[in-house]
């Protein structure tokens, strides 16, 4: 499971021109699912997540979580995440979990998030066509890889 992670001011996402979530400061999450991802890749990457000190302190220093600032979250689902480049022109996107797999667990990680102490949290539409827009702050943008931890 990939969570690209990216510190925002804001961020919403769109489908058919309507919003459907919508945050202030705290994280937009790209989430990307994998075949053999399991609930436990959820938990690896929730404990990394709300406990990453990516928010600066009085001093200026990255030295806040997202619990200790009370952020908020939005998750969008992200296939892409699993793009294959190495041949050819045409990404392949066979890394990806299929929809039966991804979506549960998609759901699952929103579901955990909340559980985690995060107050707001919003999501995308799996699946859909969405229009994802944001203001990064710093820019901050980080990856994590549950098979790295």
């Amino acid at each position: 499971m990939i969570a690209l992670i990216q510190r925002v001011s804001e961020a919403e996402v769109a489908v058919g021109g309507e919003t459907i979530g919508k945050v202030g400061s705290g994280f937009l999450i790209l989430l990307g699912v994998t075949h053999s991802d399991t609930e436990s890749e959820i938990e690896k990457l929730i404990n990394k997540i709300v406990h990453l000190r990516i928010f600066e302190d009085s001093e200026g220093k990255m030295n806040l979580s997202l619990l200790d600032r009370g952020g908020e979250v939005l998750v969008i689902s992200q296939f892409t995440l699993f793009a294959d480049c190495k041949k050819g022109r045409r990404p392949s996107f066979t890394g990806a979990a299929r929809p039966e797999l991804a979506e549960p667990l998609y759901k699952k990680f929103i579901q955990r998030i909340r559980e985690a102490g995060v107050e707001k949290v919003e999501e995308g539409r799996f699946g859909a066509d969405m229009k994802v827009s944001l203001i990064n702050d710093g820019p901050v943008t980080i990856v994590l890889d549950s098979a790295q931890f």
